[in-house]
């Protein structure tokens, strides 16, 4: 008795199979045992790194695939399995300084921002240059018709003359990997009574496909044997 109560017992977890309007269902949720798992992502936070780990081998030799998702992060995936399914190995998100745009803020605030957050170039000397002589705000004089503003600066002692603010103005801010040349774009160059400074952005988010390309680029020239022998595919 205790013998068929316990056959009983299996047969009531045994799945079946139901045939329905000409398809096959079963009665249990069944799941494959030799699938392979999802590994743990690795996060750095640079590109370089990413080069030393698909050049070392470490995990296997299979094709990668190096997607660049956006100018602050890249993913490397592995082929398609037998589940349709890719694995992501490693991830780079990049390390930014803090930028801040579209917002005033005071003339000695902008002038370490731009210092330490820009990559230097003769239009990045020329707006430091105009920023820090501005005549302080109580006697600050501008003209503005909407394109082109002129402000009072100092040009001596006793001596005060009129400088006009060249907009747009072309700058690299650092806004993604440190290995790739950082993409230059417009910017509006905007004062405010009581000498604050902002900029704003002009170029209608060209950068970021710009900034994309460079770091396709960096992968064709530093991974070009696995690339040839398509070993790696890059997308951007």
């Amino acid at each position: 008795m205790l013998k068929e109560f316990a056959q009983y017992l299996l047969e009531l977890k045994r799945p079946e199979t139901v045939e329905a309007e000409g398809r096959t269902y079963s009665t249990k949720q069944l799941h494959r045992l030799n699938v392979e798992r999802d590994v743990r992502t690795i996060t750095i936070q640079s590109l370089s790194g990413i080069v030393d780990y698909i050049k070392s081998n470490f995990d296997h030799e299979r094709p990668i695939m190096i997607q660049v998702a956006s100018p602050t992060e890249v993913n490397v995936y592995d082929a398609l399995n037998d589940e349709n399914d890719r694995r992501n190995y490693i991830q780079a998100k990049a390390l930014l300084p803090d930028i801040t745009f579209e917002k005033f803020m005071s003339r000695e605030a902008f002038n370490i921002m731009v210092q330490a957050c820009f990559v230097g170039s003769d239009t990045k000397t020329t707006v430091l240059k105009v920023i820090s002589s501005i005549v302080e705000e109580n006697s600050l004089a501008q003209s503005d018709d909407g394109v082109t503003q002129h402000v009072t600066v100092n040009q001596g002692v006793a001596t005060r003359g009129l400088d006009t603010i060249p907009n747009p103005v072309s700058l690299k801010p650092y806004r993604s990997f440190v290995e790739i040349n950082q993409p230059e774009s417009d910017f509006i160059l905007r004062l405010r009574e009581g000498g604050n400074v902002a900029l704003f952005e002009a170029d209608g988010g060209a950068w970021e496909l710009n900034a994309m390309h460079n770091i396709k680029a960096y992968f064709e020239l530093e991974l070009a044997e696995l690339v040839k022998e398509k070993k790696v595919v890059i997308i951007a």
